[in-house]
């Protein structure tokens, strides 16, 4: 669900700008309040800065500069802070949770998984997003999807289950050119060692997961974690309960999916692959 108090709209960089500022200032062996004094900031002020919650602003970036004996550090990262984040903050913890996970299991109804679409299609998914994003925005976009896609392939690779609804390989995002590079890259990943991907028909008589999508994760520590999307937000949901409702479902999903070998013959064929 949205946060009930909004994230400002860079607030991963103004995270990481404060997590600098704080490194920097106890290198030099000085308090918030003693850093405060010397810019002409109240010690909250610094805090606040420190903390992702106070933009950074440029006269006091200059005046960090100087006083902490940096080389424009601070006066660049304040010119160039980004407008809104590459991340929406609702997708935040999902990133989070990816790069650590041993095990995940994805069902999508709408789209191809993020980790498994292509550079074509990612830039498709997000040219059709209301309001719409400018040209450098769906680039930013699409580079931060592709990176996440590397936790596929890193050298302890998870354990990846997908089940995709079979209308997601039919909706031609980007043109038929675009879908059919998109289905060819499904084949390929289908190979990878630990990624396991099914496609559930559309001619199935039930449907366990009518809600929508959702991701299963497990930690480094064997903890289970959902992740649900809406349109305007996430739920990241730990109650053992309400985790196992959707390990229930996505069990039945697998169930009622064609299994891989099938999920790659119906591949070939809608690529008209002999």
């Amino acid at each position: 669900m949205p946060p009930r108090k909004r994230a400002r709209p860079n607030s991963t960089a103004m995270r990481m700008v404060g997590e600098q500022l704080a490194v920097c200032r106890i290198a030099k062996g000085l308090t918030q309040k003693e850093l405060g004094k010397l810019v002409g900031l109240q010690e909250e002020s610094i805090a606040s800065i420190e903390q992702g919650r106070r933009p950074l602003m440029p006269d006091v970036a200059v005046l960090l500069d100087q006083v902490l004996g940096l080389p424009g550090v601070f006066a660049v990262a304040a010119h160039k802070m980004p407008q809104i984040d590459v991340i929406p903050p609702w997708a935040e913890p999902l990133i989070n949770l990816e790069q650590k996970a041993v095990a995940l299991s994805s069902y999508e109804n709408q789209v191809i998984p993020g980790l498994l679409q292509t550079e074509a299609y990612a830039q498709a998914v997000f040219r059709s997003r209301t309001p719409r994003y400018t040209d450098g925005e769906v680039a930013d976009q699409t580079v931060a999807r592709l990176d996440r896609q590397t936790t596929l392939r890193r050298e302890k690779p998870m354990q990846a289950s997908f089940v995709i609804w079979e209308p997601a390989l039919a909706c031609p995002l980007g043109g038929p050119a675009v879908l059919q590079e998109q289905l060819r890259h499904l084949l390929t990943c289908s190979e990878w060692v630990g990624v396991s991907i099914q496609i559930l028909p559309v001619d199935r008589p039930s449907h366990p997961a009518l809600d929508g999508p959702f991701v299963l994760l497990e930690t480094p520590n064997y903890q289970h974690i959902a992740y649900v999307e809406s349109q305007r937000g996430s739920l990241v949901v730990s109650d053992l309960d309400e985790v196992s409702i959707l390990a229930q479902r996505y069990a039945m999903l697998r169930t009622q999916a064609l299994n891989p070998e099938e999920t790659r013959d119906l591949l070939k064929q809608l690529l008209g692959d002999p």
